[in-house]
């Protein structure tokens, strides 16, 4: 694959576009393939999963009226056993197997030993934090807000008598979390927060599946938090339950370490914007967001990868911290 000086691989076309939607004059043409590769295949499938999830693997309404371990317990198992599946099943292709090589990978690097990572192991590390924090933290956000859907506390819609708002909510809700997204990695992007916080998820350059949630469990709360806007607009559980799947699953692909996924000769699946947020590892000040939501471009934040691009970064840089 075409690789930089560095041996970092940069795809030959245009990174991170603003999404073609915020554009005007309008491009239909261009709207309609971003419609396409924001809903296929990742996005429609975690839609599918949360369909499946609400009606075969969440414990009836009445018996989640108190916090009761049997009920708490099970969607914990569910959150954990979906996370781990997922995450395993990258790596151990991708990086265990190493089933395509280095192509589409972004770095020639891969995941090793450092001392500073937990157990001197970058993946034992990814592994802890995303475990012991992301999905406790992911189940306790979904617990308390299912024991507030089944108390009553929090009115929502029924699809069966609102279809249209139901859908529209379901289908805005990975747009939601990127605008979200965005201010959130902002703030964890301050001198404090990233001293205290962020500098656990950086440790990882060179990321892979595991990476994706592999940070603090203050962070962690910073993400899981963009479920609140459910019980807010009066959504339905299962949209909520929707919003957490995407967090978890959306940055475990996000990480995986290859723009794509190779199925067999000439047949690939995108990896959703992966590059963009490896930008981010490498350079750590740009990219904060993604392009679905292009405030990276509307507040200069944005690189592509190419020369122009790092020195213009490293030129704000150098005015942000006056050397």
């Amino acid at each position: 694959m075409p690789r930089d000086e560095r041996g970092y691989w940069r795809p030959d076309k245009d990174i991170g576009a603003p999404n073609p939607v915020f554009s005007w004059p309008p491009k239909p043409l261009d709207a309609a393939k971003w419609l396409k590769e924001y809903l296929w295949p990742f996005t429609l499938f975690y839609m599918i999963v949360a369909v499946l999830t609400w009606l075969y693997l969440t414990p009836e309404m009445s018996r989640m009226t108190e916090f009761r371990p049997g009920w708490m317990l099970e969607i914990f198992l569910r959150n954990q056993l979906m996370l781990i599946a997922l995450a395993t099943v990258l790596h151990v292709r991708m990086w265990t197997q190493k089933a395509q090589g280095y192509q589409y990978k972004w770095s020639l690097n891969w995941m090793g030993k450092s001392r500073k990572f937990l157990w001197n192991d970058q993946v034992r590390d990814n592994m802890f934090w995303s475990i012991a924090s992301a999905g406790t933290i992911w189940t306790a956000f979904e617990v308390v807000l299912l024991w507030a859907y089944a108390k009553g506390h929090i009115p929502y819609i029924d699809p069966r008598e609102h279809p249209v708002s139901f859908v529209l909510i379901l289908f805005l809700a990975p747009l939601w979390y990127n605008l979200y997204f965005y201010w959130a990695h902002r703030f964890l992007h301050t001198r404090f927060m990233y001293k205290l916080v962020h500098h656990v998820h950086h440790r990882n350059i060179d990321v892979g599946p595991w990476s994706g949630v592999s940070q603090h469990p203050i962070e962690h709360v910073f993400m899981y938090a963009s479920m609140l806007i459910h019980p807010l607009i009066g959504a339905h559980p299962l949209n909520m339950i929707f919003q957490g799947q995407f967090v978890t699953f959306g940055s475990i692909v996000g990480h995986g370490g290859f723009e794509e996924i190779v199925i067999k000769d000439g047949v690939t699946i995108s990896s959703y914007g992966n590059y963009w947020h490896s930008l981010h590892h490498r350079f750590f000040e740009c990219n904060y967001g993604e392009p679905t939501v292009p405030f990276d471009h509307l507040f200069g934040t944005n690189c592509d990868g190419s020369p122009e691009a790092r020195e213009k970064m490293l030129a704000r840089m150098r005015a942000m911290h006056g050397s």
